[in-house]
This record gives C-alpha cells, structure tokens and sequence, in this order.
C-alpha cells in the first residue's frame, strides 16, 4: 500500500521516463566502448561539465543526502563544517593540486585505474594489487550502503515496504547493465543527467525548508540543536573524527575520483570543471544539511519531539529514515505536494545510483583489469597488462551480485558510517604515498609500502578492536573477548581509526624518506671509491 501523499502513477511516469533516458545513455555508451581502455576510462576527451557533474554525483549519494542529512538532524548544523571540509579538500585541494598530477603522471605512465597509477608510479605489482585488494574487499560495503539508502528511501516514501526485495533487485539491475555494457561512459553521462536532477530537487526542498522555518514558533537554537558537542565528549568524536575528518580527508582518495582526472583531455579543462563542481557540490551538500538539521523544528512543532526521537521512539525507524519521513510529512501540506515528493524521490534515487554505478565501475576495473593483469602476467612474465573488455565486463557483474548480498548483511543505520569506513581507511593507507609519489621526482617503493602497510594496518585495528562504531561491520572482537569493543569504558571506542592510521602513515613515510635521503650519499660514495679502486 503506498504511503499518502505519494500518486504511484505519477511516480511510475517519471521513473519510466528517467529509466528510458539512462537506457539510451548506457546505449551511447555501449556504443563507444569497443575497447579495455575505453572502459575504463572512456577517450580521455571528457567535456568540462561532464567532468565536473560526474565528480560531484558520484562524490555525493544517497549517503550525503540520507545518511549525513539524518546525522545532520542529530548533532545538528555543526555538520556544516563538512559542506565547507567537501569544498575546500574534495574539490580545491583535489582539483588545483592533485587533478593537473593525476592526469599528466597517469598519461605519461599509460595509467588506466587507480591501482594501476600507484603501482606504475613506484614500479611495484605488489601496490598495484594491494591497492586493487583494498578496493575489492572494502568498497562494496560502501556501494551497498549507498544501495540500501536509495531503496530504503524508495519504501520509506511509497509505503512499498513489501517490496523491498523486489526493488532492490530491479535497481541493481539497471545499474548493473549500463555500468557492465556502457563502461564509463555510460556512468558519467548518466552522472552527468542524475546531478542536473538532484539540483532540482534540492532547491526545492531546500525552498520549502526554509519557508517552513520562517513561519516557525521555535528555532533550531531554541531546541538547543545550534552547540557543537562538548570537547572530548562521545559526541564530539564522532562528529570530529568520524565525519569530519573520515570524510573530509578521505576525498582525496577516492579510487572513483581519481579516475575522473584521468579521463580529462587537459588542465585546462579540469579548472573550469572545478567552478562548476563547487557549485553543484554547495547546493547539494549545503542544502541536505541545512534541512537536516531544520527537521527537528518540524518534528518538535506537529510532535513535540525532535527528529531522532520522534523517528525512533514512535516510529520504530533509525537515523536514515529522518529525510524520508520529513519529505513525506512536510510536502504533503502543499498543493502539488505528490509532485514534488516524486521529483525528491527521484533525486535520491539519481544519488543512490549516480554513485553506485561509479563504485561498480572501479571495483571491476581493480578485479577485471589490475587483479587478473597481475595473475595474467604472473604467469607469462610479461610486464603488458592484459586487456580484456569480456572479463572486465564478468567482473563488474559478479560484484553487483555481491552488493546485493551486502544489503542483507549490513545493519541499519549505517550509510554514513559506512561512508567514513571506505574513505577512512584510503586516506590511512594511500594518501601519504599517493601525495608522494605525485610529487617526487624519484618516489621509493620501499617507503611507499612501508607506509602503506602501517596505515592499513592501524586503521583496521583500531576501526575491528577500538571503534564501537565500526566494529559492527566484522565482529571479530566479539567473536573473541566477548565485547564489541576492547575498551568498553570511557569515550575511545568514539575515537575514529583515522585519527591514529593517517598519522602513523605519514609518520611512517617521513622516516622512510630520511633514511633513504641518508643512505643515498654513502652508497653514492661507494660506488665512487669502487670506481676509483676499479681505474687503479
């Protein structure tokens, strides 16, 4: 039984018409992909908008809107830091310093994924395949939190709650079919088209929000949602370390991102995508955190209880389902209401698979291209990757299964955290060694595993034994002592694993990089005193 408010016509009508265009976009796509390498990263000829729009809809899904809008409601606008976090790292920082890098090293190299850059960079399989492994292993969790936060969303507004199954699978399929026939063409058109949707139908959410507030008896800061946590408390960690931090910095490192550099035709053309990027991503990220936080207003002003209250205790729902409900209920007031829920609905769905589409893309590419290269030549000891767009194509389809699966594995209210895992855990593990190996004329691969493999190891430690909050995702420390958690006691298991990884990484590579500079002179003067001793 659909939920009031929602015409499931109308909402039938756009969802066909929406489904038709991807279908001729992935057909586009298919078209244009005759090859491995244009799979993977299309012509290299990207147009400055295509660019900046698949950045920014791939960048921010379901869990920016869903999961961080819902944390939103609950720490309050102190989550706007993350907006500016989004702006001033994911996009400035990436574009101006790493972007022209990523493009002109990648080339140079004849690097076609993200693993294949770092292991051509420092000359070694060995990070090349572990780069690949991390992807494989770590992102589907993240692809199906984006996936569950589009379906959950989709239930949540229709009242379709019976057919939960039904639609996750008829979502992943469609994604699953552009992604496996139209390669990254396919997924940035479609980016392209789905970014253009969530602006619509963030303006007019963010629209209706705002009059909402002004007409308001009480505010945000009446309702005490305006603080930020006390220092050092359960709350501050979280907010500071987990999102903040574990999102804000992670950018830089997203496997899916880095790609979109790759495929540009020039510098030039990666700075005016950053003018149009930063714009879609303030209104986008801006917008869902503005009206997450606002949604306590609503609920305090028809239920006299703040948003996580009133969505857990009443309604029996997580965090997540906060946007959700809050669409239905305040649309629903408005003349064309059922339309405008429509187009929000469509919005979120656009996130959800905007994102998920790029996250197929770069888990098939590590599994199809850098993995079976790597087994391929293993065994023929040759150093050309082997191409083949029939296997890349298997992979991305056997990983899309995968996802599924994950949906049912995965607790609730996990698609922000889910989201502070991933990026958490490259930033530990690779941006010490991605930022070295860009800039350094003559980057060590010692160093850079070193580094590495001290990152990875520390933030898996810390997010599987010490964080209570990651822990969830494979419960080994309760498998073990019994406890979710060694330390039950006291505000460290709040504390996010990239708060020890990233130092120690860098830490790490530091040290690595002075011992190698101090080593350099002395071997240099001993292989002059054999020079001499061999003319005498």
């Amino acid at each position: 039984m659909a939920a009031e408010g929602v015409p499931l016509d109308l909402l039938f009508v756009l969802m066909a018409v929406f489904i038709a265009v991807t279908i001729l976009l992935g057909l586009y796509g298919y078209r244009h992909t005759k090859s491995n390498q244009q799979f993977l990263l299309g012509k290299n000829k990207s147009n400055t908008v295509i660019i900046a729009l698949s950045y920014g809809a791939t960048f921010l899904s379901a869990s920016a809107i869903i999961g961080f809008g819902g944390q939103a409601a609950n720490f309050g606008p102190v989550m706007m830091w993350l907006c500016f976090l989004n702006l001033a790292l994911g996009l400035f920082v990436a574009f101006v310093l790493f972007g022209p890098r990523v493009r002109r090293v990648g080339k140079k190299l004849g690097a076609s994924t993200f693993a294949d850059l770092l292991g051509k960079i420092f000359k070694s399989g060995g990070i090349r395949g572990f780069t690949a492994m991390i992807i494989i292993v770590m992102m589907p969790i993240y692809a199906a939190a984006v996936l569950k936060g589009g379906v959950n969303t989709l239930v949540v507004l229709t009242g379709l709650t019976d057919l939960y199954d039904v639609i996750l699978i008829i979502l992943a399929v469609i994604v699953g079919l552009y992604v496996v026939y139209g390669g990254i063409i396919a997924v940035m058109y479609n980016d392209a088209l789905q970014a253009g949707i969530m602006i619509v139908g963030m303006v007019i959410i963010l629209s209706v929000t705002l009059y909402e507030l002004s007409h308001a008896s009480t505010t945000i800061s009446a309702l005490g949602y305006d603080s930020v946590p006390a220092f050092g408390t359960s709350k501050w960690w979280t907010v500071i370390s987990t999102f903040l931090l574990g999102v804000g910095i992670g950018a830089l490192t997203q496997p899916q991102l880095v790609v979109r550099f790759m495929s540009a035709k020039n510098d030039r053309m990666l700075k005016r995508s950053l003018i149009i990027g930063s714009i879609f991503m303030f209104v986008i990220v801006g917008s869902a955190y503005t009206v997450g936080a606002s949604t306590n207003v609503y609920f305090f002003e028809h239920y006299g209880m703040g948003s996580v209250e009133y969505v857990t205790t009443v309604l029996h729902q997580g965090v997540d389902f906060i946007i959700p409900n809050y669409v239905l209920g305040v649309f629903s007031e408005y003349p064309l209401g059922d339309v405008f829920i429509c187009i929000f609905l469509l919005t979120l769905l656009c996130a959800a698979i905007s994102t998920l589409s790029a996250l197929m893309h770069t888990i098939g590419a590590a599994g199809g291209h850098d993995m079976f290269s790597l087994i391929k030549n293993r065994k023929t000891r040759s150093d050309e990757d082997f191409q083949s767009l029939r296997i890349n194509r298997i992979v991305t389809a056997i990983v899309m299964v995968l996802v599924v699966v994950y949906c049912y594995l995965m607790p609730s209210d996990i698609i922000a955290k889910a989201t502070s895992l991933f990026m958490g855990l490259t930033a530990a593990a690779m941006l010490p060694l991605m930022t070295y190996g860009l800039f350094s004329k003559n980057p060590k691969k010692n160093v850079a595993i070193a580094s590495m493999t001290v990152g990875t190891a520390a933030y898996l430690f810390w997010a599987l034994f010490i964080n209570a909050g990651m822990s969830i995702f494979l419960p080994i420390c309760k498998w073990i002592t019994g406890n979710p958690v060694l330390f039950m006691e006291g505000n460290l298991q709040f504390v996010d694993a990239l708060v020890v990884a990233l130092p120690l990484s860098t830490l790490t590579l530091v040290i690595g990089y002075l011992i190698t500079r101090w080593k350099e002179p002395k071997a240099d003067a001993e292989a002059e005193t054999d020079d001499t001793s061999a003319d005498s």
